[in-house]
């Protein structure tokens, strides 16, 4: 049974376990991860749950993380890039409704994601507070 490490993961992983992991591996951590931090962020202040889902909704869609993408690449360190580009170059598809280089970006960002997460949450924290979140929408 996992446990909470100290800094807040459930993943107690080596370095060398890390690395072992495909990109898409990283992407699917990554996009539960990011979820729950933007789902932290429109908590407050409090409204009906359909709303709240709509604005985390809206951040967590693949072509608002490409966007996001381009706000990071110029904070990213060599590693960081290399490991987007990683992410984005093991990206299937994708849904039909996406174009596929969009999709391919958010891909690259959820990987990086789940890579900080589990190798420096710190840097993660500072990555995703430099991030500008569209304001949140009236529910419709």
């Amino acid at each position: 049974m996992s446990q909470f490490n100290a800094q807040g993961s459930a993943v107690a992983l080596t370095p060398e376990q890390v690395r072992s992991l495909s990109p898409v591996a990283l992407a699917y951590i990554g996009d539960a991860v990011y979820e729950l931090f933007v789902r932290g962020l429109f908590l407050l202040p409090p409204k009906r749950i359909q709303a709240f889902h709509q604005q985390v909704v809206n951040q967590v869609r693949a072509e608002q993380q490409a966007q996001q993408v381009q706000q990071l690449l110029p904070l990213l360190t060599e590693t960081e890039q290399d490991l987007l580009r990683r992410g984005r170059n093991a990206s299937s598809r994708g849904p039909r409704r996406i174009d596929s280089q969009i999709y391919q970006q958010s891909t690259g960002f959820e990987a990086l994601v789940g890579y900080l997460y589990l190798t420096d949450p710190t840097r993660l924290g500072e990555l995703l507070n430099a991030l500008n979140f569209d304001p949140p929408q009236p529910p419709s």
